[in-house]
């Protein structure tokens, strides 16, 4: 999973937290990639993802001790964050499929220009000075990525492109959701409820997948490779390491730190997948980055 939550400042910024932040981000970053080598639907990736990555997480809970009684409103919390974080994996995995990793994971990560408007008109937080500067730099470099391009693009590639923009909605559903599901709603620590958020997930997911008529048998080594690679590392390795980094670091630092999962998406998407790649397209993504960053920047302190 993408971990695009808020953190509380602190005045220091250990090393070993900041390594933790940094290497969570980066291991986000790869789970575009295994979509990809998957070679699987969509949504059969997806329903993967949440299943192994929530039973893997629930297990982390039992080993550790750490595991309370789940109720009926437990459940019943997490059915919306569920729901939100499937029509984003819907939608993202589709996207990375159509428009590339790279691209897609950029485009999912303009969800902080909402989650920053939701905190201003619901929660009466302060937006930063460069929120709308933010805006305006993020989708210049939007632009030079694909509007400059959209006429050379066939109607699945500009699809694409859209259904990224809209997992950042359905993301901000999710992150809204879970945030208030933990403020004390729920006596579940953050890694039981998002284990069981997961497979509250997976269930939506083979629903969606079966309706669609996928077919949900693992045929070949490299499937079940791919898919426990993304669950293990997008829904528990980096979720551990980042959840445990952030209330240590500045909300500043975390955002730029964050930046590393759409960065890293797009470099990786190079290199692995050879994206034809221009100036402007390098241009593009530095522009789109600094604008989400500045997006992320408040004079407020962050809630958790």
């Amino acid at each position: 999973m993408s971990a695009r939550v808020f953190a509380s400042a602190t005045p220091l910024a250990p090393p070993a937290a900041i390594g933790r932040m940094a290497l969570g981000a980066a291991l986000l970053s790869s789970t575009g990639i295994f979509v990809v080598l998957a070679q699987v639907a969509p949504t059969v990736s997806a329903f993967y993802r949440m299943l192994f990555g929530g039973t893997m997480l629930l297990a982390w809970v039992a080993l550790g001790r750490g595991w309370v009684h789940v109720g009926w409103r437990d459940v019943a919390l997490a059915l919306l964050p569920a729901a939100g974080f499937s029509l984003d994996l819907i939608f993202w995995h589709r996207s990375i499929l159509w428009v590339g990793p790279g691209v897609a994971t950029l485009l999912t990560n303009f969800q902080v220009f909402l989650m920053a408007l939701v905190g201003w008109l619901a929660y009466r937080e302060r937006l930063g000075r460069g929120f709308l500067p933010g805006i305006a730099v993020a989708l210049a470099g939007l632009w030079l990525l694909v509007g400059a391009h959209w006429s050379l693009f066939d109607a699945q590639h500009r699809l694409g492109v859209w259904l990224g923009l809209a997992s950042g909605l359905a993301y901000t559903v999710y992150l809204l959701s879970f945030r208030r599901a933990l403020s004390g709603h729920t006596a579940l620590s953050a890694a039981q409820f998002l284990g069981l958020m997961s497979l509250l997930s997976a269930v939506l997911l083979l629903l969606w997948g079966l309706g669609e008529g996928d077919t949900f048998a693992l045929a070949s080594a490299r499937n079940w490779s791919a898919l426990l690679a993304l669950g293990f590392f997008g829904q528990v390795l980096a979720w551990l390491l980042m959840v445990r980094a952030m209330p240590q670091l500045p909300a500043s630092l975390v955002g730029l730190l964050l930046l590393l999962q759409p960065a890293l998406a797009f470099v990786l998407d190079v290199l692995l997948f050879r994206r034809p790649t221009a100036g402007s397209d390098w241009l593009g993504l530095a522009l789109a980055l600094a604008g989400i960053l500045l997006g992320t920047l408040r004079r407020a302190r962050p809630k958790t």
